[in-house]
């Protein structure tokens, strides 16, 4: 695996600020509000990543993904639960046959500070006990110090160890730091086999921002016409409320363009947006605003 800098273009910072602010300021209203907000419920991967994680609180989350709103079926299930390794079998069996997936942070989330054969262990481990999505984190040491070839090196063997379970490569993109930076690692990425792109760990800031995401968005579109090979994105972090959803759907769309519009190729990394979302949802439908209270926490 090498990655040679000069592949690398410079990122026109002022026209990728701009572009991203003229997209978000577009209005979406009435029916197609709507369907986004549904769109969005659809591309969440629900997260739970604390230190007082237990098999009560992840059960009570899967059963949220399944049924977002208990007795509204025209509500879609969220695309994923998001898990510590050790609780993945525990997700894995409250949502077998319901279509959710099950994803697992791995490989020393959320710093990345273990050798590599803890990090191997720890995917087989997860993918093991049922885990169908595996986030990863690079190695951001390594990438700073302009080891770009052990960065990529790493991101080959994760998604070897991955077997049938899709890779998403966590780029952590508030310490890269630079547009340039995070354009390096989403090709780095990209060379290695990733199948998803994710922003941040959530537990950096700035985690996702618009701008940074809509490049991640152009490195994906320009790999798949380079190679024809799609590759997805994760947004995550820091994005709580519908409206921030909805900028980052108009993004997808005039970026990557129909085909991204899917759970298959872009997710919300959410663990506050939900209920955010479906208090929207039920303001559209009877005119009023609901109470938080009327929502469960988890």
């Amino acid at each position: 695996m090498t990655m040679m800098a000069s592949r690398i273009a410079p990122v026109d910072a002022v026209q990728l600020e701009t572009r991203a602010q003229e997209l978000a300021s577009r209005s979406i209203k009435g029916k197609a509000k709507v369907a986004g907000l549904h769109l969005a419920i659809a591309m969440m991967d629900l997260t739970t990543l604390e230190g007082m994680d237990s098999p009560g609180k992840v059960r009570q989350l899967c059963n949220k993904a399944r049924r977002p709103m208990p007795g509204r079926t025209d509500i879609p299930s969220c695309a994923a639960v998001c898990v510590y390794p050790d609780l993945v079998r525990v997700a894995a069996d409250e949502l077998r046959g319901s279509g959710v997936q099950v994803a697992s942070v791995a490989t020393g989330f959320p710093a990345g500070r273990t050798d590599l054969e803890t990090k191997l262990r720890e995917t087989r481990l997860a993918v093991e006990a049922g885990a169908t999505e595996i986030d990863m984190v690079i190695d951001r040491g390594a990438f700073l110090s302009g080891q770009f070839a052990r960065v990529g090196d790493e991101i080959v063997r994760i998604k070897e160890a991955c077997g049938p379970a899709h890779l998403k490569v966590i780029l952590e993109t508030g310490e890269l730091k630079t547009y340039d930076n995070v354009r390096r690692a989403c090709a780095i990425a990209l060379d290695a086999g990733a199948d998803f792109l994710k922003t941040s760990t959530g537990k950096v800031t700035p985690a996702s921002t618009l701008p940074v995401v809509l490049l991640m968005l152009e490195c994906v579109r320009d790999h798949y016409l380079a190679t024809g090979r799609m590759v997805g994105v994760k947004a995550a972090g820091g994005i709580r409320t519908s409206k921030d959803a909805l900028k980052y759907l108009v993004l997808v769309n005039e970026t990557c363009g129909d085909l991204w519009m899917s759970p298959h190729w872009f997710r919300f990394g959410a663990s506050s947006l939900l209920n955010d979302v479906l208090m929207q949802l039920e303001k559209e439908r009877q005119g009023r605003y609901q109470r938080p209270v009327d929502f469960s926490a988890d």
